[in-house]
């Protein structure tokens, strides 16, 4: 299962994290979201090195303005506290896997 990244852990668990980490902008109400959802919680079971979350944007609307999530889903990576790659809308599992190497 995916974590769960909220204005109060976001800082320790990804901006501070040694590993990569794969951040899924959702929300409860869309289509795509929900779609894109099971293949990241597949990719949070089998990943190891890195870790992977959501941030529900309607739980977490700061997070969701200040990385200017406009289209949701949107995928971000970090690495070493910045943002390494950008994906928006739903993907296949490998891609998603591609942008986390």
């Amino acid at each position: 299962m995916a974590l769960t990244f909220t204005k109060e852990n976001f800082e320790k668990e990804v901006l501070r994290s040694d590993v990569p980490v794969l951040v899924d902008f959702w929300a409860s109400w869309c289509g795509p979201c929900r779609m894109l959802g099971p293949i990241v919680d597949e990719i949070a079971q089998e990943v190891t090195g890195a870790k992977v979350g959501k941030i529900n944007v309607d739980e977490q609307p700061e997070l969701a303005a200040k990385y200017g999530i406009m289209t949701i889903p949107t995928v971000l990576i970090f690495k070493n506290g910045e943002i390494a790659a950008t994906s928006v809308g739903v993907k296949p599992k490998a891609a998603l896997l591609n942008l986390l190497k």
